[in-house]
């Protein structure tokens, strides 16, 4: 064969010796960590088979079909598929579907355009970009603890430091306003408050939420509010930041995930209101970071107008009465039970329950206390370590009532069996910081 140039880059390559080295990740991989991905895969997972597997871990009102969204949400998605739905769109969202949400949580002390509105891929997108917007590996964001893990791992993501702040469970899951200003130092960047709460299940008065907004105005900080429960509280008052703020910017996330029970429609939303034009370069940060995934899906978002216009009254005011009913037959079912504390909720789709490690006789703490559950119940509650908060678990409250009270009720036999004979002394060892 006639020897080419070509044959002797061939050759040479043939030569050399294959690499099988490991590819490295990048720092924005190693350090994106999800504290619930990171329990499930390391709790031991057996139910007992002669029982059947009873999931309150959850946070998805779908999963049992018990909690449907209302026809006129689907009606919405159908009629808008017969639109020009089918190309891009602005990245920040349809100027029809900004305007909708504007119009719809307009109000008379925060006035709302569609230029406050950003359209994301759902409220979690709505976190990050505010908490990308804010935060930087220089710039610290305070965060609720106990809180949703997922602001850890937007966080870690992008190395932003975190700080986190006490929620008082012996005061409605309050915060502790003093401990959280000790936090605050010439780095912070915003304060995250998540209103109703995730895990807790509480409701802030709007009075302790008008101290919220003082401390932040003191040191003039803005808010970024996670308000995905917005208006799901079962009795009482219920405001968003921005409507009572006068001069804390607030960065409001929503949300059709858990008010319209669609939480796999990933649509959401991020609401600026900045009543003295304070994010004028916030809100170019924001544009910008909307672009990054191209904008949320058309056909939702299309479809937001119509779902904010059509859906009664009267479905919010259902799916209230039943969550409020949900956590009233699980805090009957758990309240007389020596080792636990239930804590009732105000609002959201969940509760929480406190473990007391001393009155068992071979429990740690609340991870061996779900691992055991399940093992020997087939009952799968959270461990709410993963929060920020141990010994305690989390209890999902969309799951139909017969499932919950046969839960409760195999949790209650659970602490009975595993009860100690006197209140054990408990180590220092023993007790997550």
């Amino acid at each position: 064969m006639k020897k080419t140039a070509h044959n002797g880059i061939l050759n040479g390559l043939m030569r050399h010796p294959v690499c099988t080295s490991t590819i490295p990740t990048s720092p924005c991989a190693d350090n994106t960590i999800n504290p619930i991905r990171g329990l499930v895969d390391n709790l031991v997972i057996n139910p007992n088979p002669d029982k059947p597997f009873l999931r309150l871990s959850i946070g998805d009102p779908s999963v049992f079909g018990n909690f449907d969204p209302p026809p006129q949400v689907i009606k919405a998605v159908a009629d808008n598929l017969t639109t020009s739905c089918y190309g891009y769109v602005p990245a920040h969202g349809l100027v029809s579907t900004r305007s909708a949400i504007a119009k719809y949580y307009n109000t008379a002390s925060s006035p709302l355009t569609s230029n406050d509105v950003f359209v994301t891929s759902g409220c979690s997108d709505a976190l990050r970009i505010a908490m990308d917007c804010l935060g930087s590996e220089k710039r610290n964001i305070l965060l609720p603890k106990p809180g949703f893990s997922l602001y850890q791992t937007i966080a870690g993501n992008r190395g932003i430091p975190v700080k986190f702040y006490d929620l008082d469970p012996e005061n409605n899951w309050s915060i502790d306003l003093n401990q959280l200003e000790s936090l605050i130092d010439e780095n912070t960047a915003a304060i995250l408050v998540t209103n109703p709460s995730n895990p807790c299940g509480s409701a802030f008065s709007v009075q302790h939420q008008r101290d919220i907004l003082s401390v932040a105005e003191k040191h003039g900080l803005p808010l970024i509010a996670d308000e995905i429960y917005q208006d799901m509280v079962y009795d009482g008052e219920s405001k968003s930041f921005g409507e009572l703020s006068e001069h804390v910017p607030v960065l409001s996330c929503c949300g059709l995930a858990k008010r319209w029970l669609i939480p796999g429609w990933r649509v959401g939303w991020l609401i600026a209101h900045d009543r003295h034009n304070r994010l004028s370069k916030v809100r170019d940060g924001l544009t910008k970071l909307c672009q990054v995934i191209i904008g949320a899906n058309v056909l939702i978002q299309g479809a937001v107008p119509q779902i904010l216009e059509t859906v009664p009254q009267s479905f919010y005011d259902d799916t209230l009465k039943r969550l409020k009913s949900a956590s009233e037959v699980v805090y009957s079912e758990l309240k007389d039970c020596p080792q636990l504390r239930p804590f009732k909720p105000q609002g959201a789709m969940y509760m929480m329950v406190q473990l007391k490690i001393d009155q068992f006789e071979d429990i740690g703490d609340d991870m061996e206390f779900v691992e055991k559950l399940i093992t020997e119940q087939s009952v799968f509650p959270l461990p709410a370590n993963i929060f920020g908060i141990p010994n305690y678990v989390r209890l999902v409250l969309t799951v139909p009532e017969d499932i919950l009270r046969e839960a409760c009720q195999r949790i209650v036999e659970f602490c009975d069996q595993h009860k100690a004979a006197v209140p054990r002394k408990i180590s220092r060892i023993e007790v997550a910081p």
